[in-house]
């Protein structure tokens, strides 16, 4: 099925379209999921046309429609991963097992581990040879329901690796189907060649290669790692106020281990998001609901680094913040591309309903990323991404932990084979 023509999916058991007020939904919002039964939807040139009661569209599909029977299953908007590190050379399965056996996250990143490790590998790869990886990881996004994925530099740390994964993400996002959205994160850890140069790697990122990057109109968002062993509120500032001079926009890695590394910042700039969060305070939490800033959850790195301090979501909610769930996928902290997994952690260890935690990793990450109002729920007018599940209630997605579902994707209405 290409996206052009017209496309029908009829007999949809419960069709979640998440339709609603054209912005990032808070509090009770967030369990609005527009639900229809014994629905039907249709597609045009790519775009959703119609959705609704099977019986009331029946007559409008065209005779020569492509038609789809979705077997009484449920369909929702595809997953939107507003936060990942998908380009990367190599992996870290050794330092797993060396957290397994005590070693903490900072203890290994200070033995030369952890990011760097990864950066010594991604710059020893080649820009075909990242492809190749990054497809793979791609294909593992794909296979679980993934449409749109947000994807970090980072494992670079000088110009001409950061430039070579940005290239990747140009490149996957040319040859689709997924869409990827990329940002600049130079300012993610202090690569070893600027040891006791703080100042001067600052410096280059804001006054060299952010500038360098916005020419080449390689990155949407600038990020920056703002926490004790990455970079302080300071040279964050530095770095982000750079960005936003050159028409990028913020998002923050905060408070991941530590209250008061980033998330104020993060209001004080009016950034996009800030990710993380899992030491946030009632205070910081004020502070960005008042800047309108965008809490990206991560229970993923919480899970796999076998912490116990989830973000504090129920308080998000309770707070009126408009909340995101995403992956983190990357080789050390997640090594987890499974979005359904991320739900199913959500609603266990953060308490959301999976009512709440789906409308998390669609439509609000969805706005996360400026894409709001073209992806995200399925409303007439939008890109048509969506899944066939092989479940009959968008529930069994989160209720099913870590099951061997693989929907049927559909990007811009056309079917997407397994990767």
């Amino acid at each position: 099925m290409t996206a052009s023509g017209s496309l029908a999916v009829v007999n949809i058991g419960q069709l979640v379209t998440l339709a609603g007020p054209a912005r990032p939904r808070v509090g009770p919002e967030l369990s609005e999921l527009g639900l229809i039964p014994d629905a039907a939807l249709l597609i045009e040139d790519g775009r959703v046309a119609a959705s609704g009661p099977y019986a009331e569209l029946r007559a409008r599909i065209p005779a020569e429609a492509v038609v789809v029977d979705a077997q009484g299953r449920c369909v929702t908007p595809g997953f939107v991963d507003a936060h990942t590190h998908l380009v990367f050379a190599g992996n870290r399965a050794a330092e797993f097992e060396q957290r397994i056996t005590g070693a903490s996250y900072q203890q290994i990143a200070a033995a030369g581990g952890g990011i760097l490790s990864t950066v010594k590998a991604t710059r020893a790869a080649s820009e075909d040879d990242l492809l190749t990886e990054s497809r793979r990881h791609r294909g593992w996004m794909l296979r679980t329901g993934t449409t749109t994925a947000e994807a970090k530099s980072g494992y670079g740390l000088d110009g001409a690796t950061e430039l070579r994964m940005l290239r990747v993400m140009a490149r996957l996002n040319d040859e689709g189907p997924m869409r990827i959205v990329p940002t600049l994160l130079a300012a993610h850890t202090l690569p070893p060649e600027f040891a006791g140069r703080r100042d001067d790697y600052v410096r280059w990122i804001a006054e060299e290669l952010i500038p360098e990057v916005a020419n080449l109109k390689l990155a949407r968002f600038c990020d920056a790692f703002c926490d004790d062993h990455a970079f302080t509120v300071e040279e964050t500032r530095e770095v982000l106020t750079a960005a936003r001079a050159h028409g990028l926009e913020l998002r923050v890695h905060a408070e991941q281990f530590r209250p008061g590394t980033g998330a104020v910042l993060a209001a004080e700039l009016r950034a996009r998001t800030a990710d993380h969060l899992e030491t946030a305070t009632a205070d910081t939490l004020n502070a960005l609901r008042a800047a309108a800033v965008q809490p990206v959850l991560l229970p993923g790195s919480v899970f796999a680094l076998a912490r116990t301090a989830y973000p504090p979501a129920r308080a998000m909610v309770e707070h009126g913040l408009a909340i995101v769930l995403a992956s983190d996928f990357n080789p050390g902290s997640s090594p987890i591309p499974s979005m359904p997994f991320i739900v199913s952690l959500a609603c266990l260890y953060m308490r959301l309903t999976p009512a709440e935690a789906l409308a998390a990793a669609t439509v609000n990450a969805a706005w996360s990323l400026g894409l709001g109002d073209s992806i995200g729920s399925i409303e007439t007018g939008k890109q048509a991404d969506f899944l066939i599940h092989e479940f009959t209630d968008f529930r069994e997605i989160a209720y099913f932990i870590a099951a061997a579902e693989f929907p049927r994707v559909f990007i811009a209405g056309r079917d997407v084979p397994p990767a």
